[in-house]
């Protein structure tokens, strides 16, 4: 299946204050259709927002062309865009007496309120239980799930140089673009190279350098401050045909590689592609594999040099995951004997691979020269807050402060409770006391976590006014413990509220 050509960038100024003038913006778009019609064109279904846009104005007509990709009449168009430039450019066409998008467009809001816009494919706005649909290989889509994912999980400070490796439609170097100085966008896909190049002009953004390539090919020994990617990490058959090892592949999704290969491949390589204390953040799968533990599978992607933090956010078996993933393609719409067909060459890969399950998650890398790099790999299936930019900074910096303070030195150490930190006490009605206490976060990960009356009492009283050791103490003597006893077997706890976000490192504001 062949692709169209792309819209030139010469006018996407022009282009742009035509659609910020309509109010062709996030904010405008859900004010015009409401929140259920907004909301169900995030999961692809058009027909609410249709009905919400059968009034005349340039910000109805936008939207029936640019999200709903119907033809509207010429003369509505030349209200609501530059039409003579848009024409010229691409970004439209004629349609007989109509107007006709050749390119998707969706409005974004960025972090601090900005105005963006995501060009990509038409049709291929992620979202809806049927998948994209598509069997183009070239095909790129707009922004999915797995998009403000990544973007929300980003560490978001100013950094000189960020790579954007497997672009898509540009959202990652986009976010980029507001804190880097120069921001570098790869892909496998030539076409991917043109749509970030689109996404950024409309945006308003800085252009980014682009490369075509796989992997870190296209940037040599070039080092980073930040590398994010959003790789095609889809474990699939069609990666790993000896016979037709490109055919059917989809290349927003199918890396080529196979089972887990590109997504170790691209972890284990990032450590040499960073500057010190560089971050590198990416989605990922991974196989669950019989005989093996998945955590110990995880560890063993992290480059030397490297701390890291991995976090699996869902599990599937292997039926659930190829059933996703050829609907994804639209096969279930196939002959029912090649839709089988497809689900048993699936199921075969995974059978050969010994694979039970696939797991989806965050993978966090930081460059540091630290002798005993810290690697924490878990399972979080539970809601978080994002963005978690922010929280993800704050994890790395606690491992640098409890790497740095011993046991003697934790003592003496002062702390306070985080912000938004609740405790709970569970037990059973009209009970004197509860039966446990449970410290719960309502910001970042939402953890919870499980706490023995020594705990409670330590974490409810820190302020940062008296170091740990005093309070210990002070606990040991309410409790008529030996204090010696309670020093020796606490520090262990404090260390897991420390690196759970619990409790901070703070500067002593009192004396010791």
């Amino acid at each position: 299946m062949s692709t169209p050509s792309l819209p030139s960038p010469d006018h996407a100024a022009a282009l742009r204050e035509a659609l910020l003038s309509a109010g062709f913006t996030a904010d405008g778009l859900l004010d015009l259709l409401g929140a259920p019609a907004y909301a169900a064109l995030a999961r692809s279904e058009t027909v609410p927002a249709a009905r919400a846009t059968r009034g005349d104005g340039p910000l109805p007509t936008l939207a029936r062309l640019f999200l709903l990709q119907d033809s509207v009449p010429a003369e509505a168009a030349e209200a609501a865009l530059p039409l003579a430039e848009a024409l010229a450019d691409g970004w439209v066409e004629r349609d007989g007496d109509g107007i006709r998008a050749r390119v998707d467009v969706r409005p974004y809001g960025g972090p601090d309120g900005e105005d963006w816009f995501i060009v990509s494919d038409l049709g291929c706005a992620v979202g809806g239980a049927g998948g994209i649909g598509s069997k183009a290989q070239g095909v790129v889509l707009g922004v999915g799930g797995a998009s403000t994912t990544l973007a929300g999980i980003t560490v978001r400070t100013p950094v000189g140089t960020a790579l954007d490796l497997g672009t898509g439609s540009g959202i990652q170097a986009l976010h980029a673009s507001q804190h880097a100085t120069r921001v570098t966008a790869t892909d496998v896909n030539p076409r991917a190279l043109e749509f970030t190049r689109l996404t950024l002009a409309l945006s308003g953004a800085p252009a980014a350098e682009l490369r075509e390539g796989s992997l870190f090919e296209p940037v040599g020994g070039a080092t980073y401050d930040l590398i994010v990617s959003n790789p095609p990490f889809v474990i699939s058959p069609q990666a790993s045909g000896a016979e037709n090892p490109t055919g059917g592949r989809l290349t927003y999704r199918d890396g080529g590689m196979g089972g887990d290969d590109l997504c170790r491949t691209l972890v284990r390589q990032a450590g040499e592609h960073l500057n010190e204390g560089g971050y590198a953040q990416f989605l990922a799968n991974w196989q669950h594999v019989e005989g093996e533990d998945w955590a110990d599978r995880l560890r063993s992607w992290v480059p030397a040099g490297c701390d890291a933090w991995i976090v699996q956010r869902e599990v599937q078996d292997v039926t659930q995951y190829a059933e996703l993933w050829l609907r994804d393609a639209g096969d279930h719409r196939t002959d029912p004997a090649e839709y089988a067909r497809r689900y048993e060459e699936w199921l075969d890969e995974f059978e050969a691979r010994k694979t039970k399950a696939v797991g989806f998650g965050w993978i966090t890398l930081r460059k540091t020269a630290a002798e005993r790099p810290s690697i924490v790999v878990e399972e979080w299936p539970h809601p978080v807050e994002q963005p978690l930019g922010d929280t993800v900074r704050a994890h790395f910096e606690r491992q640098d402060y409890l790497r740095a303070h011993d046991d003697a030195a934790l003592l003496e150490g002062h702390f306070r409770m985080a912000g938004e930190v609740v405790q709970e006490q569970v037990g059973a009605p009209g009970a004197e006391d509860p039966e446990h206490v449970v410290l719960r976060q309502h910001r970042g990960m939402r953890r919870a976590t499980r706490v023995d009356t020594v705990g409670a009492g330590f974490a409810g009283v820190c302020d940062g006014s008296l170091s740990a050791g005093r309070i210990l103490d002070a606990i040991a003597q309410l409790m008529q413990e030996d204090p010696v006893v309670l020093r020796d077997r606490t520090p262990e706890a404090i260390r897991m509220l420390v690196e759970q976000g619990f409790l901070e490192p703070a500067p002593g504001i009192g004396t010791n």
